[in-house]
């Protein structure tokens, strides 16, 4: 599981994204395992509290170009990358450990529902998030249109959704979806101190008032997600999402060549 590494420090269990050179974003092997890695923790004795981070200088790009094209042809392959993305959410959502989100540089896509999902967020001074979906042809279906109106309400989520735009770390707390921005250098080590906070609370309460609180979050799992992922998978093999696509390949190519030139 080398795309995804977890280390126990104490009582911490602490889960990095491990593509440091693709900033993070989704590989086959991360994206499956960031749907198994919550039953994992959940079931560890020791563990009482994750921090989720990235390494490099982001915390998740989200989508890779190369797995969405395979999705848009590999009908199977794209059923496996929908069940994969409800394992993700759920997961996150019903882990009983409370989950920290360190979110040390940009966080889109998929990326950002990880921020969002999470249970607290950190978010570096010069990070954003930002959940460009649309802009791909793709609805918003793995995590934004479930968690956003909830933070921000339906308007503001709209726009967001609707628009891409990326939101500072000062404009995300402003808006509620992180919790404080906290200087780059000292991103980790807050988090860690704030995971050893929680990890010296007693275990059972803080675990229950997490599924308490995350019953307003169950209804939207009941109502939202499947016909969300659902429209989302219809659109990973749409015509606009196909050619947003080869539009971005073909650019990056020829950046590519220019630069090798």
């Amino acid at each position: 599981m080398t795309d995804l590494l977890v280390t126990a420090v104490g009582p911490v269990r602490l889960i990095e994204l491990n593509r440091p050179d693709q900033l993070n974003s989704m590989s086959e092997e991360l994206h499956s395992a960031l749907a198994s890695i919550w039953d994992t923790v959940a079931e560890d004795p020791q563990a009482r509290v994750v921090v989720l981070t990235g390494r490099g200088r982001a915390f998740s790009a989200g989508g890779d170009f190369g797995i969405m094209t395979r999705v848009q042809r590999d009908r199977a392959f794209r059923e496996r990358n929908v069940d994969e993305a409800r394992r993700i959410i759920t997961g996150m959502l019903r882990c009983p450990l409370p989950v920290i989100a360190a979110v040390n540089g940009p966080a889109v896509g998929l990326g950002c529902s990880l921020a969002l999902l999470s249970d607290l967020v950190l978010i570096a001074d010069d990070a954003h998030l930002a959940d460009p979906h649309v802009q791909v042809g793709l609805v918003a279906g793995d995590g934004g249109a479930l968690i956003l109106p909830l933070l921000v309400g339906p308007t503001r989520a709209k726009e967001l959704l609707f628009l891409g735009d990326r939101v500072s770390a000062d404009e995300a707390v402003r808006l509620g979806l992180a919790n404080r921005a906290v200087p780059t250098d000292k991103l980790l080590d807050e988090a860690m101190d704030l995971a050893r906070r929680l990890a010296a609370l007693p275990a059972q309460a803080l675990r229950e008032t997490k599924r308490a609180v995350n019953l307003h979050l169950e209804h939207a799992l009941a109502t939202v997600l499947e016909s969300a992922l659902l429209a989302e998978r219809d659109s990973m093999h749409s015509p606009d999402h196909i050619a947003a696509v080869e539009k971005i390949i073909a650019s990056r190519g020829r950046r590519r060549a220019h630069a090798e030139g």
